[in-house]
């Protein structure tokens, strides 16, 4: 067997020392590879982290027992021995910037999954890493040096007093985990007016194209030691949250969307704003005195109890099998005003049906609509005394759209309780329809600006400014602020800090453009972009001259998809013979493969489940064919 030189280069000699040249012959393993070359280096040191980078081919050789021959090695390639796990600056969702030893040659996926064992959050399939956004630095700015926390030499994933043992080793790392696990004050306006703000779809759009590819590792990404990468919740289907024992994964969330609610990421009515802020307030001034509860096993067995009496109890509510009302309706065309007609409507097991009258409704209605699997929608103003219902109803050729006007509150709540549950196949006899019921009326009451005594409205504490987006920092002064946060904090004064999170991220949620991900593409046979919206259930078809919805498919109808890799073309498949094909023009085809994939694994998930998760079946859902 000829011997060969093979030229290695060695991380721990610097930049600049020359590559050790290995003598080798083709049936050497990986692993001698490394052993010969640590022997040459004469440097005495814990090698059992570090592994062979390939330069030329952007991959990592982790397999010790293969050859050289069978991994296609000759003597013009170029090896580095480099550790395997690297520094790297993490932003939160908070914007804390961590300083962490991650894994730079798993999969993404994989190297996520390790970063949440550290801090202590659950279900990391849920998030993701993505590049920042390259900011322009002004000529007047100066570099501001930003904080960082320093936790690389955390490796210890045990709880101790329900935070990981590494940071109860000393009281600066103990400090940081409060960080994580607290909600931070307020930011200040003028942090708020410099952060990064997208102004359309476009740019909503183009903030997608960043996300890392979860099938690749970091290095093969071009990451390169101590780089800035952020963490965020990618996928928005939030699974089993247990508020004992998710407290980093509730504040984090809690962050996130209170970034998007303030740097105006997501659309929101005036009074919704007013809510946010007042639980915003509300949440800043308890998280000073009360601390999330810690995890206790007593407490998560009792959840458990609860939720089964809860399946037990179903069906024996007192609740009306049915509802009856005169509404007003309408099926709104595309750039035309909406025309409302009042009919007489009954609401049966999931059934809608309408009739010209009351006297009518022993007779055939004008049309049923059948309302499980669809979207629902609130569209309400309770100081303009606007109580709209917006329905996306599946049908054959995509989505119809329904708007229902009830009268007054009371009508409101119970026609949308009934809505929420007929879209997840429950009927008015389910034990949680009166609970719907009044949840819908107390996030009604918080809109609410009822007069209260003066000492209520000047609180000089409170920076009105901090809690609300740059549209209505613009808008109004903060004297004409503060009476409004007031009157809404009015209505969450009483809440505990992690039924206040719960509440603000249940509003968050409720938005109609909330889990919405943008891509902008254009679709075979078009000669315009459009735009596609990527929810947890659907994808949308949205004009982007306009911003009207075109179109709406729903994943439980998707027989397949699939991407032709050679044109970057993603063809999606549809009941009742409906295909669709568009390639990607913000964003690498691979992401949308990736979200598509990614949301149908997010359903594969139940709560009997052990927190083990499937990776091989996220990599065949998301991978592609490299997962091949």
């Amino acid at each position: 067997m000829a011997v060969w030189d093979l030229s290695v280069s060695v991380e721990e000699l610097g930049p600049e020392a020359p590559p050790l040249k290995i003598s080798v012959t083709s049936d050497l393993h990986i692993g001698g590879v490394i052993l010969k070359t640590v022997e040459k280096s004469q440097i005495k040191q814990d090698w059992s982290d570090h592994a062979l980078w390939w330069e030329q081919k952007q991959q990592w050789l982790l397999k010790p027992s293969w050859t050289l021959d069978k991994c296609g090695i000759h003597a013009d390639a170029r090896l580095c021995l480099t550790p395997q796990h690297k520094p790297l600056q993490l932003v939160m969702p908070s914007s804390i910037v961590l300083r962490m030893r991650v894994c730079f040659s798993s999969p993404v996926f994989r190297t996520i999954m390790g970063i949440c064992k550290l801090l202590n959050i659950r279900r990391p399939e849920e998030l993701s890493l993505l590049w920042p956004v390259e900011e322009k630095k002004k000529k007047k700015d100066k570099d501001v040096g930003e904080e960082v926390y320093d936790i690389t030499s955390g490796t210890i994933p045990k709880l101790a007093n329900g935070m990981p043992a590494f940071f109860a080793e000393t009281p600066e790392t103990e400090v940081v985990y409060k960080i994580l696990a607290v909600s931070q004050p307020a930011p200040a306006p003028e942090t708020i007016a410099k952060l990064y703000r997208t102004t359309n779809i476009m740019e909503k759009a183009h903030i997608n194209s960043r996300w890392l590819d979860s099938s690749r590792s970091l290095l093969q990404q071009g990451v390169k030691e101590n780089d800035k990468l952020i963490l965020r919740f990618k996928y928005y289907t939030f699974h089993d949250i247990i508020p004992q024992a998710d407290v980093v994964r509730l504040t984090q969330l809690y962050e996130q969307s209170r970034w998007a609610i303030l740097l105006e990421e997501i659309e929101c009515t005036e009074e919704e704003m007013m809510v946010f802020a007042a639980l915003q307030y509300h949440i800043g001034k308890v998280s000073l005195t009360e601390q999330s509860v810690a995890s206790c096993p007593a407490m998560e067995d009792l959840d458990s109890a609860l939720q089964c009496l809860e399946v037990k109890m179903e069906g024996e509510s007192s609740a009306d099998d049915m509802l009856v009302s005169f509404m007003t309706y309408t099926q709104p065309k595309r750039l035309t005003l909406k025309g409302y007609k009042q009919y007489w409507f009954t609401f049966k097991d999931t059934t809608i049906s309408y009739y010209k009258s009351k006297e009518e409704s022993s007779k055939e209605p004008i049309q049923q609509m059948n309302l499980k699997g669809c979207e629902v929608a609130p569209d309400v103003s309770v100081a303009g005394q606007k109580f709209c219902i917006r329905l996306l109803i599946p049908g054959p050729e995509g989505m119809n759209e329904v708007y229902l006007r009830c009268e007054h509150e009371q009508q409101y709540s119970r026609w949308m309780a009934a809505c929420r549950l007929a879209s997840k196949g429950k009927t008015l006899a389910d034990s949680s329809f009166s609970s719907e019921v009044q949840s819908i009326q107390s996030f009604l009451a918080m809109q609410k600006t009822t007069p209260r005594n003066n000492t209520a409205q000047t609180d000089e504490s409170i920076n009105t400014h901090s809690l609300v987006s740059p549209r209505y920092q613009k808008k109004y002064k903060p004297k004409q602020l503060t009476p409004r946060i007031l009157e809404a904090y009015q209505n969450v004064a009483q809440l505990s800090l992690t039924d206040a999170i719960q509440k603000f991220l249940q509003i968050w949620q409720a938005l109609p453009d909330f889990g919405l991900s943008y891509i902008v593409v254009r679709f075979k046979g078009c000669r315009k972009d459009e735009v596609l919206g990527i929810a947890n259930n659907r994808l949308i078809r949205i004009d982007l001259s306009v911003g009207d919805v075109v179109k709406t498919w729903r994943y439980n109808t998707m027989r397949q998809w699939n991407v032709n890799w050679d044109i970057k073309q993603v063809a999606i498949e549809f009941d009742g013979n409906v295909n669709i094909a568009f390639s990607c023009v913000t964003a690498n085809c691979k992401i949308v493969h990736e979200y598509i994939g990614g949301y149908i694994f997010m359903s594969t998930r139940c709560r009997e489940q052990s927190d083990t998760l499937n990776e091989e079946l996220f990599h065949k859902l998301t991978g592609g064919h490299e997962a091949l």
